[in-house]
C-alpha cells in the first residue's frame, strides 16, 4: 500500500487548497462539486444545514431569522396552538412557545326595561399582538347592566379590554339615550377591527317584542306576552355581550349579558 502524508495541498497559484489535521479536512477556498454523497451526519454553523428529519413527520421548517428548526403545522396553516376565554377580570399569561395572539373583546350588554324597551349590546374589537417579548397582559371583562321596571333607566354594560391593545365599550341601558327611545350599542374604542354593538328598542305595542340588541356573538334573551320575568329568567340564554330584553308590560326587563375576551394563541 502506498501512502502520501501531507499537511496541506494548494493549487498551482499557491492559493486556496486544503489543510489536513487530526483526520479533519478544511477547505481554504470555494469548493465546486458535481455530486455529494453523505454517509453520515452534517453539522456546523451554516444556515443551509437542515435539522435532523427523524421524528418530525408532518412538521415544517421554520426560521426565526437566525436559525432553522422543525415546528408544528400551526405556523403555516394558521391553526391556534391554544385558546383562552375570559368572562371575568383576569390576567393572561403567555403559554410556553407562543409568539403571536389574536384577541377578541366584547363589551357587556345594557339592561332592559318594560313595554318593549330593551338594552343595547356591547361593542366588539379584534387585533393581533406580537407577544414574543411579553409574558402577561391584564384582562378586563365588562359586566351586564341591570334590568329595571318600565320607563326606568337600565344599567349600562361595562367596557371589556385586553391591556392597551383592544377595548370595547358596553351597550347602553334602556331609556339611557332618551326616554322611551331606543338606546345605542357600545362604541369600539381600540383595535384593528371595530364593530358597534346592536341597538336596543324603544317603547312599543304589543309590549312583549322588545328584544335586546344583538352582539357580535349572537342574539338576546327571549321576550314574553304572558309569562312574568321571562327575559330575566332566561337571560343566561343570550349571547355574550347582548342587550337585555324587555319585560312584559310594566314588568322588569332582563339584565344585559356579560361581555367576553377570547385569545387565540399561536406558536
Amino acid at each position: 500500500m502506498t501512502r502520501l502524508t501531507v499537511a496541506q495541498v494548494k493549487d498551482l497559484n499557491n492559493q486556496g487548497g486544503m489543510s489536513f489535521s487530526n483526520g479533519a479536512i478544511t477547505a481554504n477556498g470555494t469548493i465546486t462539486v458535481t455530486n455529494i454523497v453523505v454517509n453520515g451526519t452534517i453539522s456546523g454553523s451554516s444556515g443551509y444545514i437542515i435539522p435532523n428529519q427523524s421524528g418530525n413527520s408532518g412538521r415544517f421548517l421554520y426560521t426565526n431569522g437566525s436559525s432553522i428548526s422543525w415546528q408544528a403545522n400551526a405556523i403555516n396553516l394558521g391553526i391556534p396552538n391554544s385558546i383562552s376565554v375570559y368572562n371575568g377580570n383576569n390576567t393572561w399569561n403567555k403559554p410556553s412557545g407562543v409568539k403571536r395572539i389574536w384577541v377578541m373583546c366584547t363589551g357587556g350588554g345594557g339592561g332592559g326595561s318594560g313595554y318593549g324597551e330593551s338594552g343595547a349590546a356591547g361593542a366588539h374589537t379584534e387585533t393581533f399582538v406580537d407577544v414574543a417579548n411579553i409574558n402577561s397582559i391584564s384582562v378586563t371583562v365588562g359586566g351586564g347592566g341591570s334590568g329595571t321596571n318600565y320607563s326606568g333607566r337600565g344599567g349600562n354594560g361595562g367596557t371589556s379590554s385586553f391591556g392597551n391593545y383592544c377595548s370595547s365599550g358596553g351597550g347602553q341601558g334602556a331609556n339611557r339615550r332618551q326616554q322611551h327611545e331606543g338606546c345605542t350599542g357600545g362604541t369600539p374604542n381600540q383595535g384593528s377591527v371595530r364593530i358597534y354593538g346592536g341597538s336596543g328598542q324603544g317603547h312599543r305595542n304589543p309590549p312583549g317584542l322588545g328584544h335586546g340588541g344583538h352582539s357580535y356573538w349572537g342574539g338576546s334573551a327571549p321576550t314574553a306576552h304572558r309569562q312574568q320575568q321571562w327575559a330575566q329568567r332566561h337571560r343566561g340564554h343570550a349571547a355574550y355581550g347582548a342587550g337585555g330584553s324587555s319585560g312584559r308590560n310594566s314588568e322588569r326587563g332582563g339584565d344585559g349579558r356579560v361581555g367576553m375576551v377570547v385569545v387565540y394563541e399561536f406558536i
